[in-house]
Order: structure tokens, then sequence, then C-alpha cells
């Protein structure tokens, strides 16, 4: 794997390394796992109310699909009592969620992933959250969404997760911050 990863490394800028690592990765899994499908399918922040805070697909969905898809879903997790399973059997995958205050994170992964894995997940992205805004609030991910998307991103690539590591998950948008003060 050294060969095929070493000329990305030779990149300086992470925005350019970024897509080529993706397309990489792809290609890494289909010679090594042959048919394996993408862990993650999308990734939801929902609200009490059922409105969407954050919407990230790793699977091609077709807008109005999307919209169906998304209320379906949510439907789904807020009329679950809170002493039900976080694990849901959803047409041909699986949705696992958690419940912070007001906001709910519902993650759709394939039915062969390990749920309790995604559950830390949610919890671990909450932390780096957490830790970056000093207790996240749902003003926090609405007004600095953009920063909640380079989280997710530094943690999920192309539907994997790559990078669970709080302080390298942060790196970049520390850096972002120094510049924008300057």
């Amino acid at each position: 794997m050294l060969d095929v990863l070493a000329p990305l490394f030779l990149t300086t800028s992470r925005s350019q390394l970024q897509p080529s690592l993706a397309i990489t990765f792809e290609l890494y899994l289909e010679k090594y796992w042959p048919g394996k499908k993408k862990m993650i399918k999308f990734f939801l922040m929902v609200n009490k109310q059922g409105q969407t805070r954050l919407s990230k697909y790793y699977e091609h969905v077709e807008i109005n699909k999307r919209t169906l898809l998304e209320t379906e879903v949510i439907k789904s997790c807020l009329s679950r009592s809170s002493e039900k399973c976080s694990f849901i059997e959803y047409k041909d995958f699986k949705l696992i969620y958690r419940q912070y205050a007001a906001l709910f994170i519902v993650v759709g992964v394939n039915d062969t992933e390990n749920e309790m894995a995604i559950y830390e997940f949610i919890h671990n992205f909450v932390e780096v959250l957490d830790e970056y805004f000093s207790r996240v609030s749902e003003l926090d991910i609405m007004f600095n969404l953009d920063k909640v998307h380079i989280i997710l991103d530094e943690m999920v690539l192309n539907g994997c997760i790559v990078e669970t590591n709080r302080a390298r998950i942060l790196a970049p948008l520390l850096i972002l911050d120094k510049m924008s003060e300057s």
C-alpha cells in the first residue's frame, strides 16, 4: 500500500491531497476488498422539531429522494422512546442515532457495519465539537456550519472513518482560526 500512497504525501496542500486521497482510498478498497460497500451512507444532525441542521451524503441520492429519506429517517428516530435501542433496521441499511440535548445525530450505514463502532463514532464527533466550541449547541452548528463540515470531513473520507484523534481533527481548524485572526 505504501507504493500507492507515497506519491500523495509529496503534495504540500491539504486541498490537493483530499481528492487524491479519496480516489486512492477508493482504489485501495476495490483492490483489497472487492465488492466492499461504503461504511457510511449518510450523516444527519436534526433537532427535536425535525429540522435538519446538517446533512452529508457519501452515496449519490437525488435531491427529491433526499428530502423523502430525511423525513422518514427523522420520523423513525424521533418517534422512538429513550428506552428503545438506538439501532434501527431501515430498508437496505441500518440507522444508528444518539440524542444530545435537543439534537439527534443519525448515521445511515450498510447492513454489515458494526453498530457499536458507529455509535461510539457519533460520540467522538460530539466530543470534538464540544472541544472546539466549548460545549457545542444547536446555534453553534447553525452559525458555524462550514466548520462542522470541516470537522466531519476530517473524520470521514468517502464514507469510511479515517480519523478519530481529536488533536489531528482540530489541527486544520485551529490553523484557519489563527490565519483569520491575523
